[in-house]
């Protein structure tokens, strides 16, 4: 696919972006659109490799990913770009997955990890050449409403608004069915909306995909939670199928000393409020938590904890601290972890390279726990007491955390930010329909069928896989919506 020595003649070049420290200074999105002929040639990279690893979409037990989940028909988009067919190219897309302009943003491209050309050189620009097609494709108008040509009569409802209910209820529609999707908040999105920084998604891209999925005749209720606004039982009456989007919103804690003083936020928490400001006042309101003049900790290494620093910069911190308990990544990949495993090696984010513009220095320490937080005379946290930590893995394959004696350390804080994780999805609706849940908590409902133990009722994305990426809600929320669309009509012509 593409040029046949492309690979061989081009260098991969990465999307340009805005100055890190000058792009702190707004909440604007700062990734800039590459010229047309330079695409072409990354799209002409792409090799006729033979077996396209790049869009596998599978995991291996024990090891990690392969691929794009949502089975994106990579290599042949790139030729299409490579030919100037971008409109060709678009529709390849839009065939596998609903929101590209969502993935090309925020999604860590496993696709590109599993690139045959990253087996001795730089990946394929995947991610940035999807970006490029479908933003391409909004700009020339290509991208319309499509509602559906007949009705089935059948009514479902989508409970979350995220990206797992979202390619559900597009599914869905497309079939014909009559979708109502419920979100608690006042806005649509979940965690697209207000999970993730405005300038890594803003809200008017998710508001542009709204605005098409609206026309396109779904019906979305925001400021209606189940379980409180209406009974989860009482939703199973009104409609032929439920289907849970609901995510794993249930936040893991830092239980240790202290923990009950002010100024200790789950990063969640954080974020939402930020954003719900930023949308609603441009943060006049005061209405969320400032991390201005602050010295901030945030405890998680992953995307969420970056996501925090992202903010605080922006807010005005006065330092900005990342805890990691783990060692940090190898520069090449370790021998555990071979092509075309998702690469597991040592990268630095967008948020943390703003934080070394700003601070002179990477905001990341590593092999640190928590111990205690100690607050001041009116409660709220001052400092924050660690030590260092070795990690190991026993016999059962359980990570083991063993303290580094003389490690100890004191770290002012004045705003403490838990992004450690989620332990599953809240239990209200799961309550009140009996389903069978499992060992993690999580709903009990198999992939490939994500049928519940309720008839009718499914569940797909974070609710029932645990915490993971949008790509991977994508996935289950189109797979889940053809199940659905089989169990209300025998059969299903969905993807």
């Amino acid at each position: 696919m593409g040029k046949p020595t492309g690979f061989l003649e081009y260098k991969r070049e990465n999307p340009t972006k805005k100055d890190p420290f000058e792009r702190t200074k707004s909440w604007k999105e700062f990734q800039i659109l590459m010229p047309e002929p330079k695409l072409r040639q990354q799209g002409a990279r792409c090799m006729d490799c033979g077996v396209p690893f790049c869009q596998t979409g599978t995991t291996m037990d024990g090891s990690g990913e392969i691929g794009c989940p949502v089975y994106n028909l990579i290599p042949e988009w790139n030729d299409l770009v490579y030919r100037g067919k971008w409109k060709e190219a678009l529709e390849r897309l839009h065939k596998t997955n609903n929101f590209p302009e969502f993935t090309g943003r925020v999604c860590p491209a496993p696709c590109e990890g599993s690139c045959t050309v990253a087996i001795s050189d730089d990946a394929v620009s995947i991610k940035s050449i999807e970006y490029h097609i479908v933003e391409r494709g909004f700009q020339e108008g290509w991208i319309v409403p499509q509602p559906p040509v007949t009705r089935t009569g059948k009514k479902v409802a989508v409970v979350g608004s995220g990206p797992a209910g979202l390619a559900a209820a597009a599914q869905l529609n497309k079939a014909g069915h009559s979708v109502t999707v419920f979100e608690r908040e006042d806005r649509i999105g979940g965690l697209l909306t207000y999970g993730i920084p405005d300038v890594k998604l803003a809200n008017a891209t998710v508001e542009r995909r709204i605005k098409i999925l609206e026309e396109e005749g779904i019906t979305f209720k925001a400021n209606t939670e189940i379980g409180k606004d209406i009974s989860a039982t009482e939703l199973k009456a009104q409609f032929d199928s439920v289907l849970l989007c609901t995510g794993a919103t249930k936040p893991r804690d830092v239980e240790v000393e202290g923990r009950e003083l002010k100024g200790i936020h789950f990063a969640m928490d954080f974020l939402t409020e930020n954003t719900k400001s930023l949308l609603n006042s441009d943060l006049k309101d005061g209405k969320y938590t400032t991390a201005k003049d602050k010295h901030v900790i945030v405890i998680g290494g992953g995307d969420t904890g970056v996501d925090c620093i992202t903010t605080s910069v922006r807010h005005g911190a006065a330092s900005i601290t990342q805890f990691d308990i783990n060692r940090p990544k190898s520069e090449e990949r370790p021998d555990a972890n071979p092509w075309p495993l998702f690469p597991i090696v040592h990268t630095v984010e967008d948020g943390q390279k703003e934080a070394k513009a700003v601070y002179g220095k990477d905001p990341r320490s590593y092999q640190v726990s928590t111990t205690k937080f100690v607050g001041d005379e009116n409660g709220n946290v001052k400092e924050l007491h660690t030590i260092g930590v070795e990690t190991t893995i026993d016999d059962s394959g359980r990570k083991v955390r063993t303290p580094i004696p003389g490690t100890e350390k004191v770290w002012p804080a004045d705003l403490v930010l838990l992004a450690v994780g989620f332990t599953g999805p809240e239990e209200r609706i799961i309550n009140e329909l009996s389903l069978e849940t499992t060992s993690r908590s999580t709903i009990d409902a198999e992939y490939g069928s994500y049928a519940t133990s309720v008839p009718g009722v499914f569940a797909a994305g974070d609710n029932r896989r645990g915490q993971s990426l949008v790509v991977w809600a994508i996935h289950e929320g189109r797979e889940a919506a053809r199940e659905c669309d089989r169990y209300l009509m025998g059969s299903s012509n969905l993807p």
